[in-house]
């Protein structure tokens, strides 16, 4: 029975073509991802403290405008809000299915130049157009149907502790690899949103390196196999790797910021 629900699912899942890559990812029909988003955001606006300071929200608002003007239709539908949360120490953006966008405090303390907090904000927007969270979902449910009949057809077995526990690590790590790989493919698109919208892609490298020291100054910066981020020092490499394309993208539309 669990095999051919998980074979069901499976062939009722489709591909999903990511925009400004051409990436195909497989997508399992798990619910609205706008609808969920929306009603995650409703519920961090009414958790979490909204700043009211009017610099800060004119600030986001006006990059969050062109970031979005950027995207066009690679987000169709999408009803946008802007949201700053007040948390200073919060370093930390985010954005949900349909256009729903959040840029804490801290960030905005971080990401002092309009330039570095567009590629912030187009990096969070591009995991969106690229469906990243139902990307996720999509994997999660499959290992987690995949483990459900290894644990079944194991019950039996003297070595079927060993095998959850290899499967699950081993799951763990796949995941964390495909985490990484969605992250890097944010910045490849998040780059290009920014530049769409005339701001300097340059300003990426400065605003990671800023992060690199940050986390070194808090020693956290665990194994890069096992973190859901690629290395801060990966991630400068391909944004430099890839400022000989964008360049000419923010060239063409610098006019109009």
């Amino acid at each position: 029975m669990l095999l051919l629900s998980l074979a069901a699912a499976l062939m009722c899942g489709g591909c999903y073509t990511v925009p400004e890559t051409g990436r195909q990812s497989f997508i399992l029909p798990l619910g609205d991802d706008v609808q969920m988003g929306a009603q995650a955001f409703a519920e961090a606006k009414a958790k979490e403290k909204v700043s009211t300071d009017a610099a800060a929200n004119a600030r986001v608002q006006r990059i969050g405008r062109r970031i979005a003007d950027a995207v066009g239709s690679n987000l169709p539908g999408a009803q946008w809000e802007f949201v700053v949360f007040d948390a200073p120490e919060t370093i930390n953006a985010y954005a949900l299915p349909g256009g729903k966008v959040a840029v804490y405090t801290g960030l905005l303390k971080l990401a002092t130049s309009d330039d570095e907090l567009a590629f912030v904000m187009g990096h969070e927007i591009a995991h969106v157009t690229s469906r990243h969270g139902a990307e996720r979902m999509s994997q999660a449910a499959i290992v987690q149907g995949a483990g459900a009949i290894l644990d079944a057809t194991s019950k039996n077995s003297q070595y079927r502790d060993l095998f959850l526990q290899v499967y699950g690590g081993g799951a763990n790590v796949v995941m964390l690899k495909f985490s990484r790989s969605n992250e890097s493919e944010a910045d490849f698109v998040g780059l290009r949103y920014s530049a769409k919208a005339g701001y300097d892609p340059r300003a990426a490298i400065a605003f990671w390196k800023k992060m690199d020291a940050a986390s070194a100054k808090a020693g956290n910066k665990p194994p890069e196999f096992l973190s859901t981020h690629p290395s801060d020092e990966r991630r400068i490499a391909a944004l430099e790797a890839e400022l000989p394309q964008v360049i000419p993208i923010y060239e063409a539309n610098r006019g109009g910021k």
